[in-house]
């Protein structure tokens, strides 16, 4: 009873896991969460949550958070589909925050739901980068077996080579002995 308990509770934790990653936004190179589904997550008005920013700022550095271009932004309502439709026409650019912002919002906030959330937010993180990882390993393990395979290939092209060098020298033999042969002997005047 236990087991399934504990299996239950990792469900749902993975659950919530991939719809945080799913808020997660590549944006300059970083990944971002934007302040509104930071706001939601949170339960507090994205308008609270900026003002908290606001009288905290010396807390988010530039490399901790960031308002978004116009043009940034644009790119991110055209190409996102999980963006709420309030949120895709509104005229307020919203601020980005990368992992450690998001780290420093729990603290600005201090909520038991807002340090709760971040923990949540921070696994998000860590499982997203773990994904990146091994991709990266499963790319370089491929890199590695097409290198092998192209190095056997180069050695094994050479014999091939040779061996249609043969095939070739076979076939034009082979063509030389299916000439017709002008008939050895005397002609007689009729034929």
């Amino acid at each position: 009873m236990e087991i399934t308990i504990i299996e239950q509770n990792r469900t749902i934790e993975n659950a919530i896991e991939l719809v945080i990653i799913q808020r997660i936004h590549e944006i300059r190179g970083k990944r971002v969460m934007l302040d509104f589904d930071l706001a939601e997550i949170y339960q507090v008005p994205t308008k609270r949550l900026k003002e908290q920013v606001r009288r905290n700022i010396e807390r988010f550095p530039d490399d901790f958070m960031f308002q978004l271009l116009d043009e940034e932004w644009n790119i991110l309502v055209a190409n996102c589909d999980q963006l709420p439709g309030n949120i895709k026409h509104s005229y307020i650019i919203p601020l980005a925050f990368t992992q450690e912002g998001v780290a420093m919002l729990s603290g600005v906030l201090r909520s038991q739901r807002a340090i709760q959330e971040n923990i949540k937010i921070m696994r998000a993180f860590v499982a997203l980068r773990q994904y990146a990882l091994n991709y990266a390993e499963i790319k370089h393990e491929l890199d590695n077996f097409m290198r092998e395979t192209n190095s056997r290939f180069d050695k094994n092209e050479i014999k091939f080579d040779a061996l249609f060098a043969l095939f070739d020298e076979y076939i034009a033999h082979k063509k030389e002995l299916e000439k017709p042969r002008n008939p050895i002997g005397f002609r007689t005047g009729g034929s």
